[in-house]
């Protein structure tokens, strides 16, 4: 497509075919992503990642001996009391008993940000199954470390205790856990939590994509505005100059040699016609 006025012809970029260099052109057929060299050999196959998993979530669950031991060390003990007909608290005011759900809430805690920094620290490009794992060996360590500490407590059965304690003797109840769920549940969520927040602070990035084939199809970096519909060689419109454009009536535009050129005073019609007379 081309403008014509009679003297200037200046090619246009039709408006449905872009520049070379359109930051929104298609990408030419046969580009594909390209990821940088390295970051998919990194990570494991989905094999690796079960052994990974399966032996995540038996040593967290094993840490569970671990927590129970310490919440049957750590915990309070709630004081019974006997005569010959009932057992009795023997501070019937006392806290205790919530005592014992909150010191094992708190170790709970503790053991599911220690769990989630050693497996992140250990396994940093591990995957989902990894994070799964480790959900799982928290919830099954709670569970364990809650029936170690009933198993190593004091008896469940009060009455058989208060018998043997005597009369007006002061005896330890049994441990238990109140809230139980919410117990139990401390120590999976602290541990997501934890290796959630470590994932986003520490965890290794995915690489940027960038389209394969660009570089040849560009061919080097962009000098210029861009071109666009209408555009000349300094990116603005091409418009006919005052001196170019023809007037009305004219002949035409002068042309700059030619046996017939326009004459004038010195121009070389006179030349000619004076050397003619003379």
């Amino acid at each position: 497509m081309a403008w014509h006025d009679g003297t200037v012809t200046a090619p246009l970029t039709p408006p449905d075919q872009p520049g070379p260099h359109d930051p929104w052109q298609a990408p030419p057929s046969g580009s594909h992503l390209a990821y940088a060299s390295g970051s998919q050999d990194d990570a494991p196959d989905t094999a690796t990642e079960l052994r990974q998993a399966a032996l995540v979530a038996v040593l967290v669950a094993l840490a569970g001996i671990v927590l129970g031991l310490l919440w049957l060390w750590l915990a309070p003990r709630v004081p019974l009391v006997a005569d010959d007909t009932a057992v009795f608290l023997k501070n019937s005011e006392g806290e205790e008993a919530i005592g014992a759900d909150g010191t094992f809430v708190l170790l709970a805690l503790g053991f599911g940000a220690l769990s989630a920094a050693a497996v992140f620290w250990r396994l940093r490009r591990g995957g989902v199954l990894v994070v799964v794992g480790l959900a799982l060996g928290a919830l099954a360590a709670s569970l364990i470390a809650w029936r170690v500490g009933v198993w190593l407590g004091p008896s469940s059965d009060v009455v058989a205790r208060a018998r043997e304690a005597g009369r007006g003797v002061t005896f330890d109840a049994p441990l238990e856990l109140h809230a139980v769920w919410a117990a139990v549940l401390a120590w999976p969520f602290a541990a997501m939590g934890i290796h959630l927040l470590l994932t986003a602070a520490f965890g290794p990035r995915d690489p940027e994509p960038e389209w394969a084939g660009f570089s040849g199809y560009y061919g080097g970096a962009v000098q210029g505005p861009l071109a666009g519909p209408g555009a000349g060689a300094s990116g603005g419109p091409v418009e006919p100059s005052a001196g170019s454009a023809e007037a009305p009536g004219s002949a035409g535009p002068a042309e700059p040699s030619g046996p017939a050129g326009p004459s004038g005073p010195g121009g070389p019609s006179s030349s000619a016609g004076g050397g003619g007379t003379g």
